[in-house]
């Protein structure tokens, strides 16, 4: 038999939980009811276009067709933030950026988000005053050689030139790389991607430094890509993201939570074509607060309840932006790091609830 003061002990516990459910439920009420929609988003919606800062021209992330139309990864992105905020997708203004100018257009405010092949670091957060929201393209600094070369790793680069884009980290992992490893690896130094790969052709340098997905793009841009090859050793980490100036909390959660939506998508089978009858459909509790059918997600982030619907209509999940730019039919770049925590990958995407 249960002692008196074991029985007023538990009852106590459960007076305190109780209270403390009530009280998580009233400030998260309170607080999705008062969410306000942040300077960013006042801005974006009175001019009626997300500002958008992107690459010049790197297939897979950002390039323009013969007609002019921007496509890539970081262009889905773009147009998924618009479709949220703005309930357009095709309410953005983009401005192509180089390496060396990209933050300080960001800074200026000439832009409100930049996704541009762009490393994650901690001097870009702490010196610089951005916030790195999130991680669309995990990659790693590699090197696209020619093959008659004959050299099939890093170190075996000894006194060779290699062209990359200045203003980058490209310049300090080389130098870390070689300071490591002994190597004497030169660089020349452009403003644009285009313009290192035109050099390289030239024979002005033995191979281009760059991220591995930017150097897939560029490879397929090349008069005759078969002489070249991306050597399969990295010599950094490079987390591409989304980043913003900082100060702005709600933008930033509106951007990190879209990220998480696009891939949540990916990993609850939620797709470009099927999103709407799911919506409809489901019995799923967790498809149905992301797609908004249930729950208040929208109001906690001073959007509407439909945010997410409308991101994932635009270019699909996660996994569909991925194949569409990276996969089988365009560079044929295996996803490897870039799969979800399911199949071995790192992206891994937070609970919407």
């Amino acid at each position: 038999m249960t002692s008196l003061p074991a029985r007023a002990l538990r009852a106590g516990r459960l007076v305190l939980a109780a209270g403390a459910a009530v009280f998580l439920a009233t400030t998260v009420a309170q607080a999705q009811v008062s969410a306000p929609p942040g300077p960013t988003v006042e801005a974006i919606k009175k001019r009626g276009a997300l500002n958008c800062g992107i690459d010049t021209g790197v297939p897979g992330f950002a390039f323009q067709d013969n007609k002019g139309v921007w496509h890539g990864i970081d262009i889905d992105y773009c147009r998924a933030i618009a479709a949220a905020v703005l309930g357009d997708p095709e309410k953005v203004k983009y401005t192509g950026t180089t390496a060396a100018a990209r933050f300080t257009v960001l800074q200026a405010g000439e832009i409100d988000v930049l996704i541009r092949d762009s490393t994650l670091t901690f001097t870009r957060s702490t010196v610089l005053g951005l916030d790195e929201v999130a991680v669309n393209f995990y990659a790693g600094q590699g090197f696209l050689v020619r093959k008659s070369v004959g050299v099939t790793k890093a170190a075996e680069l000894q006194g060779a030139t290699i062209c990359t884009v200045t203003g980058a980290t490209l310049e300090l992992n080389i130098a870390d790389f070689a300071r490591s490893t002994g190597a004497k690896i030169g660089t020349l130094l452009f403003d644009k991607p285009e313009e290192a790969i035109a050099a390289m052709e030239a024979g002005r340098c033995d191979g281009y430094t760059d991220d591995t997905g930017s150097l897939a793009g560029m490879r397929s841009t090349l008069k005759q890509p078969d002489e070249w090859f991306v050597m399969p050793e990295t010599i950094s980490k490079e987390p591409l993201g989304l980043h913003i100036r900082s100060g702005d909390a709600r933008w930033q959660k509106i951007i990190f939570w879209l990220d998480n939506a696009l891939k949540s998508a990916e990993e609850f089978g939620i797709t470009k074509a099927n999103a709407d009858q799911l919506k409809a459909s489901t019995k799923d509790p967790f498809i149905l607060r992301l797609l908004g059918a249930e729950g208040d997600t929208g109001k906690a982030l001073g959007l509407d309840e439909a945010w997410a619907l409308r991101a994932i209509k635009v270019a699909g999940n996660y996994g569909e932006m991925y194949e569409t730019h990276f996969g089988t039919k365009a560079l044929n770049l295996p996803r490897g790091q870039n799969n979800l925590y399911t199949k071995g990958g790192l992206h891994y995407p937070l609970p919407i609830r």
